[in-house]
């Protein structure tokens, strides 16, 4: 029901802006699944006993999702970690300074990729969201629900990129600090590997239609670049409280999102 889309959605956005708060870059495809299925939990339970509410998970959908959430990190770390030794390698007998010049611009490009790379990964989800929105609400048939997933309306597609363009741009310097100088100190050549290993890894990913997390995936990466240098050079006390928020991510938003469908149930029975 519109109820749970309501309730799941709620749960994502409070984790997305405590972890936001507290400067640490987590996966807000994996909240919108805790929050999701928190939601559709909660209205089981309370449908129909608390025994059935696990009744509404799909084991098959939910391997996919706790396997990537360890493997995109390590695609990222490693494609990360052989970009910089075999640019180390290649540009070993050139100055610092000529290296940082050329790498700002280069990562302009390195940069732009990986957005394209977030926005295919990401907005595809947002348009989900939006279309589930519309059919739990009335405004979309099955029937329309199946001919617009590989047509989705124009005005979907632009309040989806839309939305995480302005989000991006807006509300993201906490993490950006995190990431550009807390987890280990980046230069223009290991921004430009990190965000290189990072596109790769979304292309990749999308052209096999497996959903990963972008956040994961440009953290490990980071952290691949960092431990080229030595071990050292990653502060892992950082690195370990962006893995405990990641554990957290999704039992936490489906708390949230539990909660807030039950607050809906108070004033609304139908849900």
């Amino acid at each position: 029901t519109q109820y749970v889309v309501i309730a799941g959605l709620a749960g994502a956005i409070v984790w997305d802006l405590l972890t936001w708060w507290w400067g640490l870059p987590t996966s807000s495809s994996h909240a919108l699944i805790g929050g999701y299925a928190g939601a559709a939990m909660a209205r089981a339970a309370l449908n129909r006993g608390l025994g059935t509410a696990y009744s509404v998970i799909l084991p098959q959908g939910w391997t996919k999702t706790l396997i990537f959430i360890v493997i995109a990190p390590v695609i990222g770390l490693i494609l990360a970690l052989a970009f910089s030794v075999a640019g180390y390698w290649v540009l070993q007998n050139r100055s610092p300074r000529q290296v940082d010049t050329w790498f700002r611009k280069l990562q302009l490009l390195s940069a732009a990729a990986y957005s394209l790379g977030h926005g295919g990964n990401d907005a595809q989800k947002t348009m989900g969201i939006i279309a589930g929105a519309l059919y739990t609400a009335g405004y979309m048939s099955k029937v329309d629900m199946a001919h617009e997933w590989g047509h989705f309306k124009w005005y979907i597609i632009l309040a989806a990129h839309t939305a995480i363009a302005l989000g991006t741009y807006s509300g993201g310097w906490r993490i950006v600090h995190t990431m550009g100088s807390k987890i280990t100190k980046l230069k223009p050549f290991g921004g430009f590997c990190a965000e290189s290993a990072g596109a790769i890894t979304l292309f990749g990913t999308a052209l096999a239609g497996i959903p990963v997390s972008t956040t994961h995936t440009i953290t490990g990466a980071i952290v691949g670049v960092g431990a080229v240098h030595r071990l050292s050079a990653v502060r892992w006390g950082v690195a370990r409280r962006i893995v405990w928020a990641w554990i957290l991510t999704i039992p936490a938003s489906a708390a949230v999102a539990g909660i807030v469908f039950w607050i809906i149930r108070l004033f609304y029975r139908a849900a």
